[in-house]
C-alpha cells in the first residue's frame, strides 16, 4: 500500500466539474460539497449538461485539480477520459460521491457522506491506485466478473439505455437504487459456461471446464484471478499481470458497466496509475499500489 502526503497550498486551486445526475438526484449535498469546497479553496465551478461538456471541462482544467462531484458512473467516465488522454499520470482527482450508486466510491476508501468527501479533497492526500486495462482500452477501477447475471436490474441497470432510467429518477429512486446497485459477491451457480482463462499467458482454466463464474480484481500491483468451476468446491486462484478470457459469445461486468458479448479479452495491470484523494491516513481499497504515494499535481 503506497504512502500519501498531505496536500500543498499549491493544492488550493480545484475545477470542480458538477455531474448533472448529481444535480438532479441530491441538489442539497451538490449545495453542501459546493460551499465546502470554495470556502476551503479557489473554485471554478463547471455544470456541463453532458458527455461531450464534461470532457470539455476535464480537458481545459489547466493546473487546477480536478473534483467530481458525482456517483461511480461519473469517477468512472473521468478516469477513462483521462485514461483516453494519457493524461491519468498528470495529478490526483478528487471525488465527492453523490447519486445513485456509490459502492465502488466507497471501496476505494472515499467517504460518502458530502461534508466528509468535501473536507477530504482539501485537507486530504494522494494515494496512487492500480488500474486494469483492457485491449478495447477500457478500464476497471474495482473488479470485472464474468459472466455477467441473467437478466435482473444489477444487469439492466449497467447495459445502453440505463440513462433512459436515470431520466425519471425522481420518480423511481428505488427502482434506480436497484438497478445500478453492484453485483453481489457471489457467482451465479446454475450457470455454466465454456471459457479459455489464462494468467500471464499460462492456462487457469480451458473450455472442457464449465466455469460458474471468473473474477478479477487488482491487488497490491497484481491482478488477482478466482475462478469457480462445476467440478471444484475450491476456487482456481492466481496472480498475474495480464489475465485472457476466451470462449462462445460472454458479457462481463466492470465495477458498474455491463460489456460485450465479445470472444476473447485481455486485462492487463498497470500498477499505481492514478491517483486518487482520500482522507489523510485512510486505508485506501484493494487497488491500491505497492508503491510510495505522491503529492498532489
Amino acid at each position: 500500500m503506497s504512502a500519501a502526503e498531505p496536500a500543498e497550498n499549491g493544492a488550493r486551486q480545484l475545477l470542480v466539474v458538477i455531474d448533472p445526475f448529481a444535480r438532479r438526484t441530491d441538489g442539497e449535498s451538490v449545495r453542501i460539497a459546493k460551499d465546502v469546497l470554495s470556502a476551503g479553496a479557489g473554485v471554478k465551478l463547471c455544470l456541463p449538461d453532458g458527455p461531450e461538456e464534461f470532457a470539455r471541462a476535464l480537458a481545459r482544467r489547466g493546473s487546477r485539480r480536478p473534483v467530481v462531484v458525482g456517483d461511480d458512473r461519473a469517477l468512472l467516465r473521468t478516469v477513462a477520459l483521462l485514461h483516453r488522454e494519457r493524461e491519468l499520470a498528470s495529478g490526483a482527482l478528487s471525488l465527492v460521491p453523490i447519486g445513485a450508486s456509490v459502492e465502488l466510491a466507497r471501496s476505494l476508501g472515499v467517504p460518502t457522506g458530502a461534508v466528509a468527501a468535501a473536507r477530504a479533497v482539501l485537507d486530504g492526500a494522494a494515494r496512487r491506485l492500480d488500474l486494469l486495462v483492457d485491449d478495447s482500452d477500457g478500464v476497471v477501477l474495482g473488479d470485472l466478473r464474468i459472466p455477467a447475471l441473467p437478466a435482473t436490474g444489477a444487469v439492466l441497470g449497467a447495459v445502453p439505455g440505463a440513462a433512459s432510467v436515470a431520466s425519471v429518477w425522481h420518480t423511481c429512486r428505488s427502482l434506480v437504487r436497484t438497478l445500478v446497485r453492484p453485483v453481489p459477491p457471489v457467482f451465479a451457480a446454475h450457470a455454466h459456461h465454456r471459457l479459455r482463462v489464462e494468467a500471464d499467458g499460462i492456462v487457469l482454466n480451458d473450455l472442457d471446464e464449465p466455469v460458474e463464474g471468473v473474477r478479477v480484481s487488482s491487488r497490491g500491483g497484481r491482478a488477482e484471478v478466482v475462478i469457480r468451476t462445476r467440478a471444484s468446491e475450491e476456487p482456481v486462484r492466481a496472480s498475474a499481470l495480464s489475465v485472457t478470457v476466451s470462449g462462445a459469445d460472454f458479457r462481463y461486468r466492470a465495477d458498474t458497466r455491463v460489456t460485450g458479448p465479445v470472444r476473447t479479452r485481455t486485462w492487463t495491470l498497470r500498477p499505481e496509475a492514478w491517483q486518487l484523494t482520500l482522507p489523510a491516513g485512510a486505508v485506501a481499497g484493494p487497488g491500491a499500489g505497492a508503491g510510495a504515494g505522491a503529492g498532489f499535481g
